[in-house]
């Protein structure tokens, strides 16, 4: 083959080898098509393709003759579809696309990013329809014991970007990162996931560190500030717009939107919560109340706990609404259902707040003043 003259030499069953006077060597497969003789290229000798490949590509094609079609339109459409094809990555960003609007804080977007795009990487690049069970277990396999909490949501995360390609008809059949019944017998079995709560501040502890507090200028601190005195979560301190602040009526109005409840929240803005928004006003840039480095955009959702991480404290943002409702209960004469209505919780039930229409503002409002004078009682 490799020393053949010009010329072309028959293999059988439609299969030629074609040498040029240049010394160039050609695979191609003839065959009848309709009143046509077309002529498949397979190759060339000089791309690596030898006889045992040819012969494989020849019987290829002639399956596909039999069946009917022509088996170089077959192989076009066959490029095309594969041009067309969607990647892993692709349809992971558009389900992104799709689904931010509805979470209510960016840290979510930024975590499904990271897991889809990082932890994932292996898969971005590949077809969709061709991730199957030994890919999802090979990014899953090497974090799966070692860091649970971050593999349980990456597992769930990749299920979502197959069934969002099942959905759109890029893929079919059953999802190769589907737990029960499937990756449940796959991966190995480690300890039952125990869902802890937010570390917190004992509340007498409070007054002392909102005194270190109240020495740090910077927008992280103001926010961290007003989220202890408001009790409020931190993805709704991060939000909070200017147009939510009422400071004539001193209220704060959280949209049902941006609520972990769904429901509209009145928040009572105390003399030293409306200090802080007096506080920040000259920083103002955008519509958020505390602005991040980027103009138009909330601060980072990791800023409030960088500053207890600088000030050494070990404990969560979110552990503030525990010490604020203990301290409520210990120290104060205020009604349970004030101090839960204070958190934006749900008290009684479906019917017993159905009656309950008002929101006890003013009472809530007082409570929260006594809290604001209690965080500032280490001056």
């Amino acid at each position: 083959m490799a020393t053949a003259p010009p010329g072309t030499y028959c293999d059988g069953g439609g299969l030629y080898l074609i040498v040029s006077e240049f010394g160039s060597r050609s695979w191609v497969y003839r065959f009848s098509f309709g009143d046509r003789r077309p002529e498949m290229g397979l190759g060339t000798v000089e791309e690596g393709v030898g006889l045992a490949e040819a012969r494989a590509a020849r019987d290829e094609a002639r399956a596909i003759r039999r069946s009917g079609r022509n088996p170089i339109e077959a192989r076009e459409a066959a490029r095309r579809a594969s041009a067309t094809k969607k990647t892993f990555g692709e349809v992971a960003d558009e389900l992104l696309e799709s689904k931010a609007s509805s979470w209510k804080h960016p840290k979510h977007v930024h975590q499904w990013k990271v897991s889809l795009k990082e932890s994932a990487a292996s898969l971005r690049s590949r077809p969709v329809d061709e991730i199957d069970t030994e890919a999802v277990v090979d990014v899953l396999k090497p974090i799966w014991l070692e860091k649970p909490a971050p593999a349980s949501r990456l597992r769930q995360r990749i299920e979502a970007v197959l069934d969002a390609a099942k959905a759109k008809g890029l893929r079919s059949g059953e999802n190769p990162a589907r737990w029960r019944g499937h990756l449940s017998h796959l991966l190995p079995e480690r300890p039952r996931l125990v869902k802890g709560h937010h570390t917190a501040l004992p509340y007498a502890e409070l007054p002392s560190l909102f005194l270190r507090l109240q020495e740090v200028e910077t927008t992280s601190a103001h926010a961290l500030r007003f989220c202890i005195l408001t009790a409020t979560r931190s993805a709704e301190v991060y939000g909070a717009a200017w147009g939510e602040i009422d400071i004539n009526e001193r209220i704060w109005t959280i949209p049902s939107a941006r609520m972990k409840t769904a429901r509209e929240h009145r928040v009572p803005l105390s003399d030293a919560a409306l200090a802080v928004i007096n506080a920040v006003k000259p920083i103002r840039v955008g519509d958020y109340v505390f602005p991040g480095q980027r103009r138009a955009k909330p601060l980072s959702h990791v800023a409030m706990a960088k500053v207890l991480e600088r000030l050494g404290v070990a404990a969560t943002v979110h552990g503030f609404r525990s010490a604020f409702r203990d301290w409520a209960g210990n120290e104060t004469h205020f009604p349970r259902e004030i101090a839960e209505a204070a958190l934006a919780h749900s008290v009684g039930d479906e019917t017993e707040r159905a009656y309950r229409r008002s929101d006890a503002l003013e009472k809530r409002r007082a409570l929260m003043e006594a809290w604001a004078n209690y965080c500032g009682s280490g001056n």
